[in-house]
């Protein structure tokens, strides 16, 4: 089977290790165990109720308590609506899997993680998708979308937060999304790994699977909840998808590691801390970065409303790639390039990291510029 590279993840691998100050991460700052066991009101002797756990598979789909985790970060699930994955990586690839086959056709918005047009492009589908554009800051244009979607739709690609442009889809327009979904019958996978950053109110946006009987939530343990080390993700659906799904999931997964399962159900019981120091984090470090873009001449943006990453438009006589490679060698910085997720012209910038990094790098990239 063929699929296309997966631009992005070749671009981290090839020079993640090879940066100083490294713009390009995703995730907010991420924790350590330590620091998780103090916002859970634990310490260290706690871990000792671990020494007793027999390391077999664990529950399949997840524990139980997990899953009612889970389930609270919704309006309207249940634990019978979840399903515990390898990362939202593994919930996503499992979705696409389930729903798609050869002929179907499928409508993606783009940008997004290129997971949900290669994917359903590899199987044989209809992929058709619905570029967003900096003048509608980022948001789907929805009669466009009407026009995408036939009768014969199967599956609606989003992705709420969006990554790389920090959009935000709030729920008058999901729910005006979901009527176009209902009208040709289709599913909606929503991709909300960035669900609990927003910038403003609680953090939280209202899930696609709260608005829509055919909504289907992927969501992780590693962007807002600061812990891709745990590798952990799920499915939230209606319980038809979840046992289809879970055909899929018998080939490539069986269960996640019963001490990832233990240290995501803390930190989802504890969430409110959790987020409240990623919102911490990422509102603070969204002032400093707009600040230096309204400092930098050659830099411009639509300013994001949620998320980790932001999109900036670069003027530099350099393709994307070109432009990455010579600030990192210059001066350590690394973004990823537009090129790597089809927005040729601009940057992805992570922005949820150590504050100190981000007011470094940002220095040098000021620095950079000057210079080319």
């Amino acid at each position: 089977m063929f699929i296309e590279p997966f631009g992005v993840e070749i671009w981290m691998n090839e020079w993640e290790t090879k940066c100083e100050w490294n713009l390009a991460e995703t995730c907010v700052e991420s924790l350590t165990i330590g620091q998780l066991l103090q916002l859970a009101g634990k310490n260290d002797t706690d871990l000792s109720e671990l020494l007793t756990m027999k390391m077999t598979y664990g529950a399949i789909e997840g524990s139980d308590r997990l899953r009612a985790a889970i389930a609270d970060l919704y309006e309207h699930q249940t634990t019978e609506n979840s399903v515990v994955t390898h990362g939202t990586i593994g919930a996503n690839m499992l979705v696409h899997k389930t729903l798609v086959s050869r002929g179907d056709r499928v409508v993606a918005v783009v940008p997004t993680y290129q997971q949900h047009y290669s994917i359903p492009a590899s199987i044989g589908a209809d992929v058709h998708k619905l570029t967003l554009r900096e003048e509608d800051g980022f948001l789907p244009d929805l009669d466009a979308l009407r026009a995408l979607v036939t009768p014969d739709t199967q599956l609606i690609a989003l992705n709420n937060p969006n990554n790389p442009t920090g959009a935000l889809m709030d729920r008058a327009m999901l729910e005006e999304i979901a009527e176009i979904a209902r009208a040709a019958d289709a599913w909606i996978l929503c991709d909300e790994v960035y669900r609990g950053t927003d910038q403003a109110g609680d953090g939280m946006t209202v899930s696609i699977a709260d608005v829509y009987e055919k909504g289907i939530s992927t969501a992780g343990m590693s962007k807002a909840y600061s812990l891709a080390g745990l590798r952990l993700g799920w499915i939230v659906a209606p319980t038809e998808l979840i046992k289809a799904v879970s055909i899929h999931r018998d080939y490539d997964t069986i269960s996640v590691g019963m001490i990832d399962d233990h240290f995501a159900a803390l930190a989802l019981e504890h969430r409110d801390k959790v987020l409240a120091r990623s919102q911490a984090i990422t509102r603070g470090n969204l002032a400093i970065l707009e600040d230096w873009v309204d400092n930098e001449p050659r830099i411009s943006w639509v300013k994001p409303k949620s998320g980790t990453t932001a999109l900036l438009k670069y003027d530099v006589a350099m393709t994307s790639q070109a432009f990455c490679i010579a600030l990192l060698k210059q001066t350590g910085v690394m973004f990823t390039p537009g090129s790597a997720l089809n927005m040729e012209g601009f940057v992805r910038i992570g922005y949820a990291n150590t504050p100190s990094i981000l007011q470094e790098g940002l220095t040098r990239v000021s620095e950079f510029l000057k210079t080319v």
